[in-house]
């Protein structure tokens, strides 16, 4: 059985960062598409970040590139989410997920999610 549990969350003021981890438990964690997706109050969840089994390919959202990184340690089971210069909007319950499958942008292609971690960026 694969479970995900993220950490890292917390309260930031605009402009600092956090850095979101997510250890996957279970087998071939280096065989799975991981992803972050993150949800605000009142909307649906988003796409925010993914990255292929191999670490060689990633793909961001557009209100993200160039401040938040993914990266993976498939030694150690864990992607993280590294997040800089952070805005309010940026304020969400951050979602880690995983696939066995080709990760995309959509959340119906992931098969196993984690708990979610809250991020809040005050202004």
């Amino acid at each position: 059985q694969v479970q995900l549990v993220e950490s890292g969350g917390g309260l930031v003021q605009t402009g600092g960062s956090l850095r979101l981890s997510c250890v996957v438990s279970g087998r071939a964690f280096n065989m799975y598409d991981m992803a972050w997706f993150r949800q605000a109050p009142g909307k649906e969840r988003e796409f925010v970040s993914n990255i292929r089994w191999s670490g060689n390919e990633r793909d961001y959202t557009d209100s993200v590139k160039g401040r938040f990184t993914i990266s993976r340690d498939n030694a150690k089971n864990t992607v993280y989410l590294q997040m800089n210069n952070l805005k309010p909007e940026d304020t969400a319950v951050y979602y880690c997920a995983a696939t066995g499958g080709s990760g995309t942008r959509f959340v119906t292609n992931y098969t196993h999610w984690g708990q979610g971690t809250q991020v809040t960026v005050s202004s």
